[in-house]
């Protein structure tokens, strides 16, 4: 039977094991649910009320002598009883407060995202995660800063807060105002645009007869060629936390499984696959062990908090084995997520 077929009382004896096995990471006794579960019934019938959840492929028994735990069908009926009773979230204000000293001294969508997954990591004490995908980011302004004669840091700031910045190396050099013209000229044409339609209108321009006899025109476009072929539709990802995967929270997963999911921290490309794989829009992202589709993942648990504002869409969230403590991993990843954003669209 599925978890919406449990009658209350097995969701509610369901939900008192799951949480004694995560809180001990023990095998539950009948004895210790009659008492813990709050039902008012003998531990007779709670053996009954087990057996049945065992059936039905929510619980099982380690070894004959042993009491009963979770599988992720039974994780998966308690997540989904906890998302129907939730309320909005916010992050540990200790959580919150390093995100906001963080946008205080850097506006970099990296610094903070960096900084978004180690606190979440630190705070969960799993692996921590942050992306920000660019996709439908608006042009804000572009600003040239010269690092030297012939090297130039192009700024971008698009609508939502989020500003990325690339050196770029000149053929030749471009004097202080030649450069605060050229980014006079691109805020006046293309502020208000998309990236993607900045960056192909870009394209057409440079191939435009005058574009041919004006050098500082010309200069000016291939500058803006340069960044935007990076910044629109960039994912920037950051992932945090591989001490945590080897500490004593990781009970019951093999050597072999850390050393898939430590690969996968490295190859952060594949991560990002797969995490798009997983996020189909706003809101919460939730794996499950063997919901996994990467075999690697199977001993883990992702939950993933996003939110899509002013084109940009931002990621938080956390990986770790299935025994975790689910209620705190959502409300840390949902209200960090909204913390993020808040940040960027105050920094606009």
């Amino acid at each position: 039977m599925g978890s919406h077929e449990l009658s209350d009382r097995a969701r509610r004896l369901l939900a008192a094991l799951v949480q004694a096995y995560i809180e001990k990471g023990e095998a539950v006794s009948s004895h210790v649910l009659a008492i813990e579960s709050g039902l008012g019934v003998s531990s007779a019938t709670v053996r009954n009320m087990v057996a049945q959840l065992e059936e039905a492929g929510y619980v099982h028994q380690p070894h004959t002598s042993a009491g009963r735990v979770p599988t992720d069908l039974g994780y998966r009926a308690f997540v989904d009883s906890l998302l129907e009773a939730r309320r909005p979230s916010r992050p540990p204000a200790n959580v919150e407060n390093r995100i906001l000293q963080q946008a205080g001294r850097s506006p970099l969508i990296d610094d903070l995202l960096a900084n978004v997954s180690h606190v979440v990591s630190r705070a969960a004490r799993q692996v921590g995660f942050a992306m920000a995908v660019n996709d439908g980011a608006v042009l804000n302004r572009i600003e040239f800063v010269p690092l030297s004669d012939t090297r130039v840091l192009v700024v971008l700031v698009s609508n939502n807060g989020q500003v990325t910045q690339k050196a770029v190396d000149l053929d030749e050099f471009l004097a202080s105002d030649d450069l605060a013209h050229a980014a006079r000229y691109l805020n006046t044409e293309f502020s208000g645009l998309r990236l993607r339609e900045v960056r192909d209108a870009v394209m057409v321009r440079l191939h435009e007869e005058r574009t041919l006899y004006d050098n500082l025109l010309a200069r000016s476009l291939r500058l803006a060629q340069a960044s935007l072929d990076e910044v629109a539709g960039q994912q920037s990802f950051h992932v945090e936390g591989a001490a945590a995967l080897i500490s004593d929270e990781a009970d019951g997963v093999s050597l072999a499984t850390l050393r898939a999911l430590l690969e996968m921290m490295e190859e952060k490309e594949r991560m990002v696959r797969l995490l798009t794989r997983y996020i189909d829009g706003p809101g919460l992202t939730i794996i499950i062990g063997a919901e996994h589709t990467a075999p690697g993942l199977r001993s883990f648990s992702l939950i993933a908090a996003t939110a899509v504002d002013g084109g940009a869409t931002r990621t938080v969230g956390v990986i770790g084995p299935t025994r975790m403590d689910y209620s705190r991993a959502i409300a840390l990843v949902d209200g960090t997520t909204q913390v993020v954003t808040r940040v960027l669209r105050d920094a606009n």
